[in-house]
């Protein structure tokens, strides 16, 4: 099973720090190319809604830091003590929708 993250990149591009490496991605072309090797494959491709809180909410007791800004690099769970790379923290979060 693929998970993608359905991300606003309109709002990304309004960002100029971001504009231009998310613009050089063609993050739309990326997401069709996914969804039609997978069918083609036979796997599944899973959508998270863009509200989902992936990278705020803890992979390990599911705590939501809403504190938390697009700066902060490290996530760290003020319930369980958790210290992880923010992207990482994501991918897990992201790892458990699929199960």
């Amino acid at each position: 099973m693929i998970v993608l993250e359905d991300l606003h990149i309109a709002g990304m591009l309004k960002n100029r720090r971001l504009a231009r490496a998310i613009a050089d991605v063609g993050m739309y072309e990326f997401k069709r190319q996914i969804l039609y090797k997978a069918e083609q494959a036979g796997v599944q491709v899973l959508l998270a809604s863009r509200w989902e809180p992936s990278s705020k909410t803890c992979s390990c007791c599911g705590w939501v830091n809403e504190a938390l800004t697009l700066s902060d690099r490290v996530f760290v769970c003020l319930k369980c003590g958790n210290v992880q790379d923010r992207d990482a923290n994501a991918a897990n979060n992201l790892a458990a929708l699929a199960q």
